[in-house]
């Protein structure tokens, strides 16, 4: 099938990590379990990364053992600022020329995605915005968050391009038949392509959609 649909990942995959945006969102994390389950900084440290090992995110941990509000830990995690984000030209150049629809597919919430993307300058390249509350309060890497995006789009999985920073994230992703890019990461044989940054995507579109593949 010809590839319809870029999918991108938001945090850590369109801007490098040390901005710190993921660093502060983790804090913001795990003081949401403090002041919602009463319990001490070390034991919210614990449960964090419990519930990100064992459901993919802490979000999805919370929802399955205390059943929180989703929509209240969302805005509370996503207070944060991005100062460190600022207009990348050169990543506005790159998603203009990729020949294929863009769509942002993140476990943030709108509202975190729209605040990044206008950061960046490079919001008028997305068609639509997927995020966690699109499917169902359920994070990736659950399957479910990925069918249900192939569901919103009403796309087959082998027209899907999906860019990440995580090899996890990627992994059903592929089963699923996605076409998987892993950026800024180690190479990792749950992926496709690898690329040390955003910016090396070009080549990698360019191959993918060689011989008339992308729609």
């Amino acid at each position: 099938m010809p590839i319809r649909y870029l999918l991108f990942d938001l945090d850590e995959t369109l801007y490098p990590r040390n901005a710190g945006v993921m660093q502060q969102i983790s804090r913001q994390i795990r003081r949401y379990i403090v002041e919602t389950l009463g319990v001490s900084a070390e034991e919210a440290d614990t449960l964090a990364r419990r519930y990100h090992r064992d459901y993919g995110t802490s979000l999805q941990g919370l929802l399955a053992n205390h059943h929180i509000d989703p929509d209240r830990y969302l805005n509370f995690v996503h207070t944060l600022t991005l100062d460190a984000l600022g207009p990348d030209p050169a990543l506005d150049s790159l998603l203009a020329s990729l020949p294929v629809e863009k769509v942002i597919f993140t476990n943030a919430d709108r509202a975190h995605a729209e605040r990044v993307l206008q950061r960046l300058g490079i919001r008028r390249h997305f068609s639509r915005i997927i995020d966690v509350v699109a499917v169902d309060y359920v994070s990736k890497p659950n399957l479910p968050a990925y069918t249900t995006c192939l569901r919103l789009l009403d796309a087959s999985a082998d027209e899907c391009v999906m860019i990440e920073d995580s090899g996890r994230n990627l992994q059903p992703a592929a089963a699923l038949g996605m076409v998987t890019v892993l950026v800024d990461g180690s190479p990792d044989d749950r992926a496709d392509y690898h690329i040390d940054a955003i910016l090396e995507l070009g080549p990698v579109i360019d191959a993918i959609c060689a011989g008339g593949a992308c729609e």
